[in-house]
């Protein structure tokens, strides 16, 4: 009898030995999921507004289907370019691409253009919870539809230092109804011919241009149009909704609102803020935020969701949504004029709201109290040979035909320019109130070379374009890092005094900043992410116009390159057996 219990006890350890294995193996699954998509991009006729006109769709669709993942999990995105006759590309704006620089998606600094016809893989981990995006990088393509949300989750049985009952996304952008074409050859024409103001602005992709505003062919333009009928999103009474709301604008400054309701802001870029509560939220083009709301106001009616342009000279009417009290019905208006949200040259609040944003008290990631390279960045306005550019430090970038990271890889270094770009710091007493002549500037190709593992400062210094009393916002985004934001201010930067103000003790983390009018942003990050990364405006328009530079750090410690990046410049042949 004892013999046999003593047998018993021994096959029940070894059951549960192996059902422990088992369930390690399947938890080990669970935490590190694959998730694939099949996309399909070509060109569609689409009234996102109203009005009709080409625009690019992933699957028929724009915005293009969301990406839900958890962290940790392994994203594959095989993109067929369905185009006809124009190359394509991807970013994954906000997603470092850690061990995985070629699937950045930036055209010129990362990877060759996917071709008409062609198929090409992404593959990258998303490591870090948050609100990202992805959107096209070749030429000025983001701002004809190509574009759309990632949201990444915590592993099951975490939990956020929030609560909420639902989760929505939001992107915000403006519309234009000229293709891109006739913006980039107006961009490059001598004389200059401006993009202007966009005709429309879009909520979750559909907005309300004005018909009768404008004549057109017959068809061309249909209010009635169910494709321009206002987004809306339905919510239960009582409950709480978090918002994931983010601007992919190709000009404008946003103000977002809704009707009668506060907003709590929790998330920005990715990390947890520390909470506080606003009527409106600005947002610049590339940013992405949570917030959240509690559907406590009137349940018998609807309510307005609105956004409007803030930063510029307001010429595109504002854009609707409905909040949807459930059981009202979607199409529901709401009985009260919708909110134009706050005037749009109020610098100072959109200021505060910048400089009142921290980390999360329970998440603060703090930064190397000192840097080993500080770096001035003088955003101006110029004319290089009569055409009208945009410069930093006076130099105008242009991308190079081989990409980046393919040259400096396979060690081709007379394909871009080697000269030195300067840390700017000759500018630190540049009047930045005056219309100046700058007709000492260039343009070029070269790229900046960091230490790996170096503390980089970035002092963004904006300054009058040339026009006079005008100076833009612009918004910065850095491809591959998040950076600390340790201050913005008004005026010249001061590199005496102004360091002794940065905030070191619970400073946000982001990838995309704005630049205000007339002002200054530092930024801080380690060069720890080996590869070749852009930061650049996130304007279209401004970026194409020459805002922008690269980084390169640790280049030797990237890994053999995929063949299906090459095959553009001096790169064709190269990767092929």
């Amino acid at each position: 009898m004892a013999g046999g219990l003593l047998q018993c006890r021994r096959i029940m350890l070894k059951l549960l030995a192996l059902c422990f294995i088992i369930y390690l193996q399947y938890a080990q699954v669970a935490e590190a999921r694959i998730r694939h998509y099949k996309w399909n991009v070509k060109y569609e006729f689409k009234s996102p507004d109203c009005y009709k006109k080409l625009v690019i769709t992933i699957n028929g669709r724009t915005p293009g289907p969301t990406i839900l993942a958890q962290q940790d999990d392994t994203i594959v995105v095989e993109v067929t370019n369905s185009l006809i006759t124009e190359n394509l590309s991807i970013h994954w704006h906000g997603i470092r691409q850690i061990g995985t620089p070629w699937s950045d998606g930036t055209e010129g600094v990362t990877q060759c253009p996917i071709l008409p016809g062609e198929t090409f893989k992404y593959q990258f981990k998303v490591d870090r919870p948050g609100t990202y995006l992805y959107h096209a990088h070749y030429g000025m393509q983001r701002e004809a539809g190509l574009y759309g949300s990632i949201r990444v989750s915590l592993p099951d049985g975490k939990s956020e230092p929030f609560a909420y009952d639902y989760d929505r996304s939001i992107i915000l952008n403006d519309w234009y109804h000229q293709s891109t074409y006739e913006q980039a050859t107006g961009l490059s024409s001598n004389p200059f011919v401006w993009v202007g103001e966009p005709q429309s602005l879009l909520i979750q992709g559909k907005g309300k241009f004005s018909c009768s505003s404008l004549p057109s062919p017959a068809g061309v333009c249909n209010a009635s149009n169910p494709e321009c009928s206002p987004y809306a999103i339905t919510v239960i009474p009582g409950k709480t909704y978090r918002l994931r709301v983010a601007s992919l604008t190709a000009l404008s400054a946003l103000s977002f609102q809704i009707e009668g309701h506060n907003m709590t802001v929790v998330e920005a870029d990715g990390h947890y803020v520390e909470p506080f509560v606003v009527k409106n939220l600005y947002l610049y083009s590339g940013e992405t935020y949570s917030v959240l709301i509690k559907a406590d106001q009137d349940p018998s009616r609807n309510h307005w969701i609105t956004t409007n342009v803030v930063g510029r000279p307001p010429n595109t009417t504002v854009g609707v949504a409905v909040l949807n009290y459930y059981p009202n019905h979607p199409r529901r208006s709401p009985p009260t004029i919708p909110p134009t949200g706050p005037i749009w040259n109020d610098t100072a609040a959109r200021l505060a709201q910048s400089q009142a944003i921290k980390s999360h008290s329970g998440y603060i990631h703090t930064p190397p109290p000192t840097s080993d390279r500080v770096i001035l960045m003088l955003n101006t306005q110029n004319s290089i040979d009569g055409y009208r550019r945009w410069s930093v430090n006076n130099v105008s970038f242009n991308l190079p035909h081989t990409p980046y990271l393919i040259a400096l890889k396979q060690n081709m270094h007379h394909v871009f320019q080697q000269t030195p770009l300067s840390d700017g710091h000759e500018f630190l007493n540049y009047d930045i109130y005056s219309v100046a002549n700058n007709s000492n500037a260039t343009s070029s190709n070269a790229i900046y070379r960091l230490k790996f593992n170096s503390t980089v400062d970035i002092i963004l210094q904006n300054a009058n374009t040339m026009n006079a009393n005008n100076s833009e916002t612009h918004p910065w985004h850095l491809h591959g890092h998040d950076f600390w934001v340790l201050g913005h201010g008004s005026g010249r930067f001061n590199i005496s005094t102004h360091p002794k103000q940065y905030n070191l003790v619970n400073p946000i983390m982001k990838n995309t900043v704005p630049v205000h009018p007339y002002g200054w942003t530092a930024l801080r990050f380690r060069a720890d992410n080996p590869g070749v990364w852009a930061f650049h405006c996130h304007i279209e328009s401004h970026f194409f116009m020459g805002m922008g530079m690269v980084f390169e750090e640790g280049i030797d410690r990237v890994g053999k390159l995929p063949s299906s990046i090459m095959g553009c410049g001096e790169s064709k042949g190269l990767g092929r057996p």
